[in-house]
């Protein structure tokens, strides 16, 4: 798609030297991570990794680390390409350095519930700006000649029931709405396409009809669909469409009986060649194809590599995405001269959740919390003073030296921070052991023989009281602590979702009295019965603490402090992939904490910290509200910035925030009978506000900075050509006091938006600059798609022509200038059914 390298006439040539069964071999994977290498050609493996928010590499190790970016919807969030481009330009380079060809990012799926519970993963409720930061990212990672993966095509927005949930969706909205991102991503040049687990209208989405066409018929795309890990499940429907190839391996469906299949005459040849030559398309590409090594071959894009630091990249972007919500009074930013003492509160403030849970997890070699950037920040000139707020989680964590609610922990050989790990025989007997620096192994050593999984520590308990000690994982397992036997059993696997099995299995708790200060050893073993996955964890939560001392505690540090910061956000339970949310609200009682702070002191600023929208009861109450998101590594810093005037928050909303969860119009993602209907068509996020009448907490489009700005006119073509592009100007000024940057908005809708307001949807945004007092012009390109609407009729996409309706502005709720074009079809070109109706 970009040009360059091989030719499909010598990707030919390559194709004819291979045999049925070489050819059938390549379309299964090698492993987890790797595709089969086949030296007659040239073609060594194509190694794949995870990696939204940063490249894990082929294995879940906690030694083997690296670095962190902000969830992808703090990426959204900056509104900022440019910045995308060259995070991804980052992701490149550390996919690089691990050896990964192909990164399995971006996510596209779009926020169209608020309790989806991987949104964190995904960008926005927008398909606009869901596709506009796809692109970004996309160009950024393949700058550098690593493959990026759109994903997961389509319709996967939801996480209940994700492997086999049918959704029910019309054709317009699909392709409007859903499909939009995807066609983004294929005008970016993505390099693979990812099939989702679900199915779409009665179809498993590796059988899909939409693979072929709009894909690869219609839009062009040329590179191979990946199917999301086990999602092919069958033979003869998914080797017929056009799926590419099936992970991981070695086997599977294809593995086992495509070669038959073709022989057979039940799958046709010209099937096979065709998902080969787009395998050995994606090799060229990065470079793992041709009979002497060559190097990646990047596109044209020379610009989107980091050309910062990368912590200082990352920590930019930390404060470009954070969202300022609410700044009565213009609490921030706080000024350091003029502050003697400051109470950071809040668990959150101490462990910050850096990036969502779920198969996109990697290891950080550092992390920087609140709590450290705020002492950071203010070091010599204000005293930082730190309260819990409340009692330590009752749910076990991971074994964690690191870990301040949790036990001291030590290797029992090695004395090292941290636990020992030993894979046994039938026998009992060690086959191997090693040091790790967590209770959490998701993948230990693969040893012949291995029937057992061993962790050992010694732990010394903080607090004296009865303690939760836990063994994750599945099959049989055991748990003792020195020397007496606790936990004994048999647990069998109920669950297929890869997350569950090999990520994140449920726990298995038992409770003991431990004393302060008294070590002991405790050791959990669990079998490696086949078909349960390896993933083993040990984990330990403290002796329930006293909620109303914490509370009383954290207000009284509040109450004489000149100012406060009280960090709340979701945990591992309540946002996660492999489940969707149960509710909106905080969880452990931090609605309490943030009301008992500020009741103490009004000069309180509070951070969200979480990957989607939460409930605000107290929102009213709050002077200063900031959303950091899930900021990664360089959180604290970036967000001590943002606090104290180094930087601008730099965000705008990519979701809309309701002020109740009873207000969200759409919210709904549990499927009735396997079916989850898209009943509200393409009215989801601001659409769907716009519809119901009810206003949210906070628009979509909404944030605030450090200044003010006044919006002048809009300049608009009075005509312009259905399916052609064409420009918008806006004058607006600074009014502010400091320089400031403003994400300048624009929203389309036909004339029938004076009954129904959910018409308007957005179409172009940019960003400007300005000092104080000076007057820009903000230049929004606006794409021909805007004027064009999709006929489930005719099956196509038509040009709409009449009277437009612009909107300019600062969100989808504050869109103070208007103007009116007109759309005309030239002649010989048929405006089609989407005549009759105007733009939605």
């Amino acid at each position: 798609m970009d040009g360059t390298g091989m030719t499909d006439e010598e990707i030919g040539h390559l194709l004819e030297k291979l045999d049925l069964g070489q050819k059938v071999r390549l379309l299964t994977g090698a492993s987890n991570w790797r595709t089969h290498a086949e030296p007659a050609i040239g073609l060594r493996s194509i190694t794949f990794s995870d990696g939204p928010t940063g490249v894990r590499g082929e294995a879940w190790d906690e030694r083997d680390t690296s670095l962190v970016l902000p969830s992808p919807t703090a990426l959204a969030a900056a509104w900022d390409g440019e910045l995308v481009a060259e995070l991804g330009g980052l992701l490149a380079s550390e996919a690089r350095r691990k050896g990964v060809d192909v990164l399995l990012a971006p996510t596209l799926n779009l926020h169209r519930s608020p309790l989806g519970g991987r949104h964190f993963e995904c960008f926005s409720e927008d398909p606009l700006l869901t596709g506009r930061t796809g692109a970004a990212l996309i160009g950024g990672v393949q700058s550098g000649g690593v493959a990026a993966t759109a994903k997961h095509f389509v319709a996967n927005d939801a996480e209940t029931d994700r492997l086999t949930v049918d959704v029910r969706v019309d054709e317009q909205t699909l392709r409007e709405v859903y499909l939009a991102p995807f066609e983004t991503a294929v005008d970016a040049g993505v390099w693979a396409v990812m099939s989702a687990y679900n199915r779409v209208n009665g179809v498993t989405m590796a059988a899909a009809p939409q693979l072929a066409g709009p894909l690869k018929s219609e839009w062009g795309f040329d590179g191979p669909v990946v199917s999301d890990w086990g999602a092919v499940r069958t033979l003869l429907d998914t080797a017929r469409a056009a799926q590419d190839l099936a992970m991981p391996g070695p086997g599977g469906p294809w593995a086992d009986g495509l070669r038959a299949a073709v022989e057979q005459g039940l799958v046709p040849m010209e099937r096979i060649d065709d998902k080969v030559r787009r395998l050995l398309r994606l090799a060229d590409r990065v470079g793992a194809l041709g009979e002497t090594p060559r190097e990646r071959r990047p596109t044209a894009r020379p610009g989107a590599a980091p050309a910062t630091p990368p912590r200082a990249l990352l920590r930019r972007a930390v404060a470009a995405g954070a969202v300022l919500l609410r700044n009565d009074g213009e609490l921030l930013p706080l000024d350091p001269a003029r502050l003697r003492s400051v109470a950071v509160i809040g668990a959150h403030a101490a462990a910050v959740r850096i990036q969502g849970g779920g198969s996109a997890e990697v290891f950080p070699a550092s992390r920087v919390s609140p709590l450290d950037g705020i002492r950071a920040a203010l070091a010599g000139a204000a005293e930082v003073t730190y309260r819990a707020g409340l009692p330590p989680s009752a749910l076990p964590r991971p074994l964690d030296p690191a870990e301040t609610d949790g036990p001291c922990t030590r290797d029992p050989v090695s004395g090292e921070p941290g636990v020992l790990v030993r894979l046994l025989d039938e026998d009992g007997a060690e086959l191997h052991a090693e040091h790790r620096l967590s209770g959490r192994i998701v993948e230990p050593a693969r040893v012949p023989g291995a029937r057992t999984v061993e962790i050992r520590a010694l732990i010394r308990p903080r607090r004296e009281g009865e303690w939760a000690l836990a063994v994750g994982g599945w099959g049989p397992i055991s748990l003792s602590v020195a020397g007496r036997t606790l936990l004994s059993g048999t647990f069998p696997l109920d669950s297929d979702d890869p997350t569950r099995v090999h990520v994140a299995p449920p726990y298995r708790c038992v409770r003991t009295a431990l004393a302060a200060g008294e070590e002991v050893e405790v050791v959990a073993r669990r079998g490696l019965d086949a078909g349960t996955g390896i993933a083993t964890i040990l984990a330990a939560a403290p002796p329930p603490g006293d909620a109303a001392t914490a509370l009383a505690s954290a207000a009284e540090a509040a109450r004489t402090a000149d100012a406060a910061v009280v960090v709340v956000g979701t945990t591992e339970e309540s946002e996660s992939e492999g489940r969707d949310r149960e509710t909106l609200a905080l969880p452990d009682g931090q609605d309490e904490l943030v009301r008992a702070v500020v009741r103490a002191n009004p000069r309180t600023v509070v951070i969200l910290n979480t990957g989607g929208p939460v409930a605000l009861p107290w929102r009213a109450e709050v002077p200063a509200l900031l959303l950091a998101w899930f900021p990664g590594q360089e959180a604290g810093d970036g967000l001590a910035d943002v606090l104290f005037g180094r930087a601008e928050p730099g965000g705008r909303l990519p979701t809309t925030w309701a002020a109740a969860e009873e207000d969200v119009p759409v919210l709904r993602t549990r499927p009735e009978r396997g079916q989850l209907h898209y009943s509200e068509g393409p009215y989801i996020g601001y659409r769907a506000w716009l519809r119901s009448g009810v206003p949210p907490a906070h628009w979509f489009g909404h944030g605030l900075g450090y200044t003010s700005w006044s919006y002048g006119a809009m300049e608009a073509p009075a005509e312009v050509i259905a399916g052609e592009p064409f420009e918008v100007r806006i004058r607006l000024r600074n009014t502010g006091r400091r320089r400031g940057r403003e994400v300048v908005q624009l929203y389309l809708a036909g004339p029938s938006s004076d009954r129904d307001p959910a018409a308007r949807r957005l179409v172009g945004y940019t960003a400007v600059v300005a000092d104080p007092g000076e007057e820009v012009v903000a230049v929004v390109r606006v794409d021909g798609r805007a004027t064009e609407r999709w006929s489930a009729r005719r099956h196509r996409r038509e040009s709409v022509p009449g009277e437009l309706l612009l909107w300019g502005g600062r969100s989808a709720g504050d869109l103070p200038l208007s103007a009116v074009i007109t759309a005309s079809v030239p002649l010989g070109r048929s405006p089609g059914a989407a005549a009759e109706s105007a733009l939605r």
